[in-house]
């Protein structure tokens, strides 16, 4: 009987929802905004080296040292995983997480980094300054990885140009999988997509 329950319940998993694992764990906000950061950096540093440096600063700041600490819970029990998916146990993560950033582009600013690269760094701070009270005062969870993947795709337009106009529809994938693996809702995968695309579609370009 066990072994009939077992078979039933992978037979359940379908192509699209390890499609839409797959997606949620490639373009993870930890990936993206490393991704990103580098980009910018190279883009703008006057060296390599200085891009190497600076990247390596802005993606510590704001994605390896925050996945690290989400991770180091998950190992303790504090959370139930990686993308912390209960809503009630968010805002620790996200508080670290803008802390992070926070302290990030300060150390940015003080080495002298170029003015797109703390500009973007800084427009990641706003978002969440924006996603944390949604997150703990309405009691609503808001997607960073909605917000992340559409504040990523919006940031390469604007340093790129349109030929990167391809990954809009990657940051509306990334919405999708996660509406289809139950993490999220349309209206929150919409409202994180809002956040993400006002911060640098708006903010970062009268930044930098």
């Amino acid at each position: 009987m066990i072994d009939v329950m077992a078979t039933s319940s992978i037979d359940r998993v379908t192509p699209a929802d390890r499609v839409a694992r797959l997606l949620t764990e490639i373009l993870s906000p930890a990936v993206l905004v490393a991704t990103v950061l580098f980009a910018v950096a190279w883009a703008s540093a006057d060296s390599p080296v200085s891009a190497l440096v600076m990247g390596v600063i802005a993606a510590a700041a704001a994605s390896f040292l925050p996945i690290a600490y989400i991770l180091h819970g998950v190992r303790r029990g504090a959370w139930t995983d990686r993308h912390v998916g209960v809503r009630d146990q968010r805002t620790l993560p996200m508080l670290v997480c803008l802390g992070s950033t926070a302290s990030g582009t300060l150390a940015l600013a003080a080495a002298g980094a170029p003015r797109d690269l703390l500009a973007l760094i800084g427009c990641m701070a706003a978002a969440l300054v924006v996603a944390i009270p949604i997150t703990l005062f309405a009691r609503w969870k808001i997607s960073i990885h909605s917000l992340v993947a559409a504040g990523t795709a919006v940031t390469f337009t604007v340093v790129f140009g349109w030929a990167l106009l391809f990954t809009w529809p990657l940051a509306a994938a990334v919405g999708w999988s996660r509406v289809r693996l139950g993490d999220h809702t349309t209206a929150q995968v919409l409202a994180g997509a809002l956040v993400g695309a006002c911060a640098t579609g708006l903010l970062y370009p009268a930044l930098r």
